[in-house]
């Protein structure tokens, strides 16, 4: 938020253009008092978007907490809010704006990604780019967050790389100059399909076949089949449902429900030691050591499933070997 402050301060009212901000924000964020302390820094008009605005310049419209802010109908633009499913587990997502103001005005948007962690905006600012738009990043070096800036930067061809201090002057420049009196001709098919799909909330299998193929990964939001996209240069999957994620992503929460798994599996195993100690306690029989084999071998198990799981020598470091654990008794 004090990124934000900062830029919208340099913008004038009188700015030829509209700005559309997606903050991340928790759920249950006071939308409306984001929108109050971002008026009392600029001179522009500053709103919390709801569906059905009619887009004016010299206005700044705040996408909602918790919902996607869409843009429609380049000769009369309007916004579209909407509570689709979250792309890259963002909910209002960078990508989803700037695909739908990308397929909406073409060339005539600039696209901007300020400090913040991890990778919603690469994509969105390739969306951009595809469709003739200006990309423009901050500095990492000037980033309280370089992640998100770092990312855009390595993915995609950014027109602009600069520090917070002097994007409005670019801003200004840039939307006073002679931008196209229509869309592009040259949207892509593939933005539009996708576009469409957020709009309406949920695809079609088919729809999404126009656009990717079919892979033997599962989409961690839903559970549904995932689509790798065919189109740009970012790595991207989808699922029909509506969610998306770039190939970092998908990686990232493959990471956690790997983990999540593992830990359930402990407790089972744990349990099934408990268990077969209690069982071997009242046992006479011949069979006793047997059970104590067992009860020996599952805690050897137990022990490296443990030190697997609290040591640092995780898979994504690139390394499978996992130290000898302490006894567990």
């Amino acid at each position: 938020m004090p990124a934000l402050v900062k830029l919208v301060a340099q913008l004038p009212a009188h700015l030829p253009a509209a700005v559309l901000v997606v903050q991340h924000f928790a759920p249950d964020s006071d939308g409306e008092h984001l929108v109050s302390r971002l008026a009392r820094h600029t001179a522009l008009q500053c709103r919390l978007a709801v569906s059905g605005d009619a887009i004016e310049a010299g206005t700044l419209y705040l996408a909602p907490p918790d919902c996607h802010l869409l843009v429609k109908n380049r000769n009369a633009p309007f916004t579209l809010v909407t509570k689709g499913p979250r792309e890259n587990n963002y909910r209002p997502a960078i990508d989803a704006l700037f695909r739908s103001a990308a397929v909406t005005y073409g060339p005539a948007v600039v696209g901007v990604v300020l400090t913040g962690m991890l990778h919603d905006g690469t994509a969105g600012l390739e969306f951009i780019k595809r469709c003739g738009g200006v990309a423009v990043v901050q500095d990492p070096q000037d980033a309280a967050f370089p992640s998100m800036p770092e990312t855009a930067l390595r993915t995609v061809s950014v027109d602009y790389v600069l520090p917070l201090s002097r994007m409005g002057a670019l801003l200004e420049e840039l939307t006073r100059g002679s931008l196209p009196k229509a869309a592009a001709p040259s949207i892509p098919e593939d933005l539009k399909q996708e576009a469409a799909i957020a709009e309406r909330v949920v695809g079609t299998t088919e729809e999404v076949d126009k656009i990717g193929h079919l892979v033997p990964l599962t989409c961690p939001d839903c559970g549904g089949n995932l689509w790798e996209l065919e189109h740009g240069q970012v790595q991207r999957y989808r699922c029909h449902t509506g969610h998306s994620f770039t190939a970092d992503v998908l990686l990232r929460e493959s990471q956690h429900s790997l983990e999540e798994t593992l830990w359930v599996a402990l407790r089972m195993m744990e349990e099934r030691r408990n268990l077969l100690s209690s069982m071997a306690s009242r046992d006479a029989s011949p069979y006793a050591p047997q059970q104590a084999e067992r009860i020996e071998e599952l805690k050897k198990h137990v022990n490296r499933l443990r030190e697997f799981l609290l040591s640092s020598s995780t898979p994504h470091r690139g390394t499978d070997v996992v130290p000898e654990p302490e006894e567990y008794d």
